[in-house]
């Protein structure tokens, strides 16, 4: 009889889904999507805590399948598998077990009732015909609009024989993909208007203005620029994070041909890789001087800019998913599926307050100034904590799904959060309920973002916005101050894990798991740059000048990109 750790077990469930190509916000894709972060308590597997685990990602994998209508059958068919099936059969051979199931209880119900004869097998197959035959005119009415938008396309196509200027060529070609994009999403709304100017730059980013950063041995989830030059860190579940030297020049794919300046930062010790180290979250000091990192193993990392171990901080009993530096850069905040915080003093080495306030894992924190900050957590929750109290300064209360990120406004006074529930809500210090409840998504929202501008920021003139990422695949922006939609950017086909704003708030960089980052204009909510990849892309970040974008990949790459209109 051998024995299996709770990792080991967590680990092995997460492999399977993930290979198995399942997605959802709970696990956060990767070490932040693939491991359950609801059911790690650093020891033992709680009770029922995998079978909650396993259950969300059959769920997924049945909708994908169109074996549910509703979200009450769901639960039900979790019980027709057994759990060796998760373990020994791919998702199709649990697709089919499923309906085989339904189709057999659903036979045992007719027949209990006496109802199963063939005056009923007619009435089946009559309604399948029918279905059939919607099902077909609807084929044909999408096929009708999809010759209609055809002609109109190559009816202004012909307008423009006259005049063949290659800029409006390869600007019409970005905008067709976007309109494609929008009508396989089968997203409500108009298509977005892209401009057709010939003034207008080509999307596509040529190859002389990108950079890829190869080294990594697995997929990498994060990436982050360093406030003070040319230093990129990132994190991958190789169990190591890495310090690129980006040089700089007209060119960075040709200035960089010869050997990368890079240093390896290793999370495990000796020659042998060591389970369950994987990167998960990285931040720079204030400064660019140091590094912190965040690993699965529960240990958070501090690292000199060169790639030295200054220091291991160990005292949670879970996987960490992110950490934070105060600006004055003498704390460090860490939050993890222990359901704790830790705020560590840099100077000592040493942790110096736990805060456990919350019933679940946290799943991020954010510093509101240099000793108070707020924590999020799956069990809906938000609470602000500050350096020295032993109670939350403020809860609030208000999410009815796990909250997935929380972010302090340039002020420090608005705090904004984004959930499970598919809303985003922004509260004041004020107030206990929240400000505004921003309800225009229709799935989880991932993550969000303040603009660099307004009150406190180095673009004090321009508007103060709030975007959102979704698993939706679109994007939207905000007005903070009426709680608002501004616009909505559709040019995604699958979930938005990551978005940036430029230094200067006119830009927004965008990544996703359909391979593709978007740069937008803010403006005109039109995509200006595109780059398409290889992998599903799990984190954008702008250099401080604003001329640099860095993206990581699902397929073990970063790529950092030249960008300057």
């Amino acid at each position: 009889m051998i024995s299996i750790t709770s990792t080991e077990l967590n680990y092995l469930v997460f492999r399977y889904l993930h290979e198995s190509g399942f997605t959802h916000s709970a696990f956060a894709f990767g070490y932040e999507a693939g491991i359950n972060k609801s059911t790690f308590d650093g020891n033992l597997v709680p009770p029922g805590a995998l079978v909650t685990f396993v259950q969300k990602g059959i769920q997924y994998l049945e909708l994908d399948a169109n074996l549910s209508s509703t979200d009450a059958d769901m639960d039900d068919d979790f019980s027709f598998l057994q759990p060796l099936d998760l373990i020994t059969k791919d998702p199709y051979e649990l697709q089919k077990i499923i309906k085989a199931k339904k189709e057999n209880l659903q036979k045992d119900r007719l027949e209990e009732n006496g109802k199963h004869n063939e005056s009923n097998h007619e009435i089946e197959r009559e309604n399948v015909q029918e279905r059939e035959k919607e099902k077909k005119g609807r084929e044909k009415e999408q096929e009708q609009d999809k010759e209609k938008i055809e002609k109109d396309r190559e009816r202004e196509k012909g307008k423009d024989k006259e005049k063949p200027h290659q800029d409006h060529i390869d600007k019409e070609k970005c905008e067709d993909k976007v309109i494609m994009e929008h009508e396989e999403n089968g997203i409500a709304g108009e298509p977005m208007d892209i401009s057709t100017s010939s003034t207008s730059l080509p999307c596509e980013i040529p190859s002389s203005d990108v950079k890829i950063l190869e080294g990594h041995t697995s997929e990498v989830f994060a990436c982050a620029w360093s406030p003070s030059g040319s230093l990129l860190a990132s994190g991958s579940g190789d169990s190591t994070a890495r310090i690129w030297t980006i040089v700089d020049g007209p060119s960075i794919s040709s200035v960089q041909d010869g050997p990368l300046n890079v240093a390896v930062l290793k999370h495990f010790k000796g020659r042998t890789n060591e389970k369950s180290k994987d990167v998960t979250t990285l931040d720079w000091n204030g400064d660019g001087t140091l590094l912190a990192t965040g690993s699965y193993d529960g240990q958070a990392r501090i690292w000199s800019k060169d790639g030295e171990l200054r220091s291991t901080l160990n005292k949670h009993k879970g996987p960490i998913f992110s950490l934070k530096w105060n600006k004055k850069g003498d704390f460090l905040l860490s939050g993890s599926v222990d359901k704790s915080a830790i705020v560590w003093d840099i100077k000592t080495g040493e942790w110096r307050q736990q805060f456990e306030f919350h019933s679940a894992p946290t799943l991020d924190v954010d510093w509101r100034n240099n000793v108070s900050f707020a924590t999020c957590s799956t069990d809906s929750m938000i609470h602000v904590c500050k350096v020295g109290e032993n109670r939350p300064m403020k809860t609030f209360s208000g999410h009815q799904g796990e909250v997935n990120a929380i972010k302090w406004d340039p002020t420090g006074m608005l705090l904004a959060s984004c959930s499970d529930d598919y809303t985003a809500k922004i509260w004041s210090m004020k107030q206990d309920k929240y400000l505004h409840d921003l309800k225009e998504h229709v799935k989880e929202i991932y993550t969000i973002r303040w603009s660099p501008t307004g009150q406190g920021t180095n673009n004090p003139n321009q508007q103060l916005l709030l975007a959102s990422a979704s698993f939706d695949s679109t994007i939207k922006l905000w007005d903070v101050e009426l709680g608002r939609l501004i616009s909505s950017f559709n040019g995604h086909r699958d979930p938005v894990y990551s978005v940036a704003f430029s230094p200067n708030g006119e830009y927004l960089a965008s990544g996703s798991m359909d391979k593709c980052l978007h740069i937008w204009s803010v403006k005109e909510g039109k995509i200006v740059k595109t780059l398409t990849g290889n992998g599903g892309i799990f984190e954008v970040c702008w250099n401080k000048e604003g001329d640099k974008v860095a993206a990581c990949f699902a397929n073990n790459i970063v790529c950092v990109l030249d960008f300057r209109m």
